[in-house]
């Protein structure tokens, strides 16, 4: 039920922030929450994989490469799911600290995480 509910906030955010963002776009609710679940399915299984593969960078960006990784995710992402997208990369990467803070925001609202 947990994972249902962080879902279900993930896809509303999607929507949220693609109205509000230029040169995001997501057609409707039901492609927002394929997005949503796309992305914790890469973030499980393909972001574990580049993390270890560029660790080197990151340490030497002192992490910061660690949302050009996520900006990654979201451009995948774009080429996975249709009626999902994102322009450029730039965008991909406000996109994706825009999500981030969002979900941190929602996950202490709910009290997630302890």
């Amino acid at each position: 039920m947990n994972l249902l509910i962080k879902i279900l906030i993930t896809s509303g955010l999607v929507l949220l922030i693609a109205n509000f963002m230029p040169g995001v776009r997501v057609d409707g609710f039901a492609t927002a929450l394929i997005v949503a679940i796309v992305l914790g399915l890469l973030n499980i299984f393909i972001k574990p994989i580049l993390v270890l593969l560029t660790l080197p960078v990151t340490i030497l960006t002192l992490g910061l490469f660690l949302l050009v990784i996520n900006a990654l995710m979201i451009l995948l992402c774009t080429k996975i799911v249709g009626g999902f997208r994102v322009d450029t990369f730039w965008t991909a990467l406000f996109f994706s600290i825009i999500l981030s803070v969002s979900q941190s925001i929602m996950n202490g609202i709910l009290g997630e995480g302890k």
